[in-house]
């Protein structure tokens, strides 16, 4: 056996045994030629003393030993001396007298401190065999074992059936481009890798399967951030005969339990409901952070008669109106600070401009827009927007998603701003009645909102039917925490008719419903049950729990911003030969 315990397995009950360990070299401390090693494994640390006076060979041989060496050691669990414990670890009481040492491997001088936190990132991920060795990297890596293994235990529990689907597939309808994959043996043809499971789970409901859910992998090749890899993993569940509450509740108990098992919080269920319009119009985003105010005020009636042409037109329109008070904000932003928050959300959301009134401690309103209120307006508007001293107002006039979505994010800097975000609050909610469609100006069409399965509410299909596409509400949800969707899903079309009718809406005709979407199409003609499911986001519910900033911290090999593997130095250019194997000429310059 190499070894009879781990790292962190003895305490005070040992002392007086004969134990035999592996692990790294974490730290290595000489006393006056009495060598201190604290050894490491996976499961934690153990203090190992090398006394000369005992064993002088194997103290000689200790001396020899440095950081991430790979030991095995032999020897006796006894007391630490009394004052000279570690509380802060769970063997912090004893130590092992070591008798015998084998170095199983030696290290060279790994190329950063591996209990450095400001390591720069690029390396890190350069070397991640490394920086998976660190305490936070293994703590992350437990934390999501202990996710998966939750959720797999409690939709079992309830029936579910765990069922794997394709990877190698058709392009999928799903928001983003798909990664494609050559097919040698069927020349000029192409697989997509999926970016989710979603018409394979739907066939499942189809084929009488019922309950279904699958860790699955995903891909999508879209530009990346904090909260995005091309290939992550979701929470995939679908199931027949169910509804939109039913799926809401299941997944409620699913989240409960994994906080309760992975973080040892209890979260209260059920969780409030909020329809996607009182969202956009309070906080200006589809997944709003609830835990701080800041709300959306309308002020549209205060400007309805207004001589200042810029809300006036607006207004006439057919636009509206918001604003935001940030209380005590005009003490923070100085007028270069507002232009560049100008220049932000220019930049940053092809916004015209951000109108604001800033009314420092004893002084007036600052604005240039100001000149054109009368007081009458300005009388209202302050009494309406609790303005005081000391704050700052912003204003988002525009269409109605594009004047909220700014504002919203406005407001959400304004919180960073003036720390009003509780990062101890655990604030839950339910996103509903999305649109079901929307008009894509680029595409010059409209476009699903969720995807084109998503089933219309049937008080609106009337509305659908009439060609009021924008007002036809979705069976749609989202369930968000902390300003953060954890998860979006639907209760599905199981209709061979309304399904082909969607399509239709959405520009896709009749050849190409059948060359894309025959075999799901001829499915729903065979007696397709009603259902429904969601895709929670696995990587960043760990990242939420394990209070990360990155999926990347809780993805053992991630790929870095731009979408590079920097340890296998992946993607690659291939040889001509294994092109021309899968028919594909390159036509990138190198370089």
């Amino acid at each position: 056996m190499y070894r009879t315990k781990t790292c962190n397995d003895l305490r005070k009950d040992h002392i007086g045994q004969t134990v035999t360990l592996c692990g790294w070299v974490n730290s290595r401390r000489d006393h006056g030629g009495v060598i201190f090693i604290d050894l490491r494994d996976r499961d934690g640390l153990t203090q190992v003393v090398f006394r000369p006076e005992e064993h002088p060979q194997v103290s000689e041989a200790s001396h020899a030993l440095r950081s991430e060496d790979v030991i095995q050691i032999v020897g006796q669990v006894c007391a630490r001396l009394e004052g000279s414990g570690n509380a802060k670890l769970a063997t912090g009481d004893i130590e092992v007298i070591a008798s015998k040492l084998r170095v199983l491997n030696k290290a060279e001088v790994p190329p950063f401190p591996l209990d450095d936190p400001k390591v720069n990132e690029d390396l890190r991920l350069e070397y991640r065999y490394l920086d998976l060795r660190t305490a936070p990297m293994l703590r992350n890596l437990r934390m999501r074992h202990r996710i998966v293994k939750t959720t797999r235990d409690y939709l079992d529990e309830r029936g579910f059936l765990e069922i794997e689907t394709p990877v190698l597939s058709n392009p999928t309808p799903e928001g983003a481009r798909d990664f494609l994959v050559p097919s040698r043996l069927n020349p000029g043809t192409f697989y997509a890798l999926p970016q989710a499971p979603q018409q394979y789970k739907q066939l499942l409901q189809v084929a009488g399967l019922e309950k279904y859910f699958q860790i699955a992998r995903c891909f999508r090749d879209e530009d990346l951030r904090a909260d995005r890899q091309p290939e992550f993993t979701q929470i995939d569940v679908e199931a027949s005969f169910i509804d939109d509450v039913e799926i809401q509740t299941l997944i409620e108990g699913l989240l409960v339990r994994i906080f309760r098992e992975a973080k040892g919080v209890e979260i209260p269920a059920p969780f409030p409901r909020m329809t996607y319009a009182d969202a956009m119009n309070r906080y200006g985003s589809d997944k709003p952070d609830t835990r701080f105010g800041l709300e959306l005020v309308d002020v549209a009636d205060v400007f309805r008669d207004s001589q200042f042409k810029v809300f006036r037109t607006i207004l006439d329109g057919g636009g509206v109106l918001k604003a935001i008070n940030a209380k005590g904000a005009a003490a923070h932003l100085s007028k270069e600070q507002l232009k560049k928050w100008e220049e932000w959300v220019k930049t940053e959301f092809g916004a015209k401009g951000l109108a604001y009134i800033k009314w420092s401690v004893g002084g007036e309103w600052e604005s240039p827009i100001v000149k054109f209120f009368s007081d009458a307006e300005k009388a209202a508007l302050a009494e309406r927007m609790g303005f005081v001293e000391g704050d700052v107002l912003f204003f988002g006039a525009d269409k109605l998603e594009p004047a909220c979505e700014v504002l919203g994010r406005v407001r959400l800097r304004c919180a960073d701003l003036l720390g009003l975000v509780d990062d101890t609050k655990l604030n839950f909610l339910w996103v509903v009645d999305f649109p079901l469609l929307a008009f894509s100006p680029e595409e010059q069409k409209h476009v699903a909102v969720h995807h084109p399965f998503t089933r219309p509410n049937a008080d609106d299909v009337a509305l659908l039917e009439a060609g009021e596409y924008r007002k036809v509400r979705a069976v749609a949800y989202d369930v968000v925490l902390n300003g953060v969707e954890l998860g979006g899903g639907s209760i599905r079309i199981h209709e061979r008719a309304l399904q082909a009718k969607i399509f239709e809406v959405l520009g896709v005709g009749p050849e190409e419903q059948e060359v894309k979407f025959g075999h799901l199409l001829k499915a729903f003609s065979f007696g397709a049950p009603p259902h429904g499911g969601i895709a929670l986001g696995l990587d960043r519910l760990v990242m939420l729990i394990a209070g990360a900033s990155s999926i990347r911290e809780v993805i053992a090999f991630p790929k870095n911003n731009r979408g590079v593997d920097l340890m296998t130095h992946s993607p690659v250019e291939v040889d001509f030969k294994q092109l021309r194997e899968v028919y594909i000429q390159s036509t990138a310059k190198k370089g």
